[in-house]
């Protein structure tokens, strides 16, 4: 079993940057790919940002493409989310998950939530124009 606990968000104004951390337990965090959600307002969960169980792969949804950078510590069993050039639309929860085991070593990582076994509770990103 994995629990994953988000930490860094907060209130910033428009351009500015936080840092979103998720601190894993487990012995089998360094085996998932690990994925950043996030969920505006009345909209829907979505895709933000997946990294594979080794770090070599990547994935970022276009709108925070270029300006947010996610990596992952297998020995400290943290992953974290640096967003730069905040919008307003960036405001959210932003939940951190824990992928499902799989023998696919090659995949890239999932950005389907039935892919994530384990999710943390959330932590609030606010954006002031």
């Amino acid at each position: 079993q994995v629990q994953v606990v988000e930490s860094g968000g907060g209130l910033v104004q428009a351009g500015g940057s936080l840092r979103l951390s998720c601190a894993a337990s487990g012995r089998t965090f360094s085996s998932r790919a690990m994925g950043w959600f996030r969920q505006a307002p009345g909209k829907e969960r979505e895709p933000v940002a997946a990294i594979n169980w080794s770090g070599s792969k990547t994935y970022y949804t276009i709108s925070v493409l270029g300006r947010s950078t996610i990596s992952r510590d297998n020995v400290k069993k943290t992953v974290s989310l640096q967003m730069n050039s905040l919008k307003p639309e960036d405001k959210a929860v932003y939940y951190c998950a824990a992928g499902r085991l799989t023998s696919d070593w090659g995949a890239p990582p999932s950005t389907s939530e039935r892919s994530y076994e384990y999710w943390g509770q959330g932590t609030q990103v606010t954006v002031s124009s």
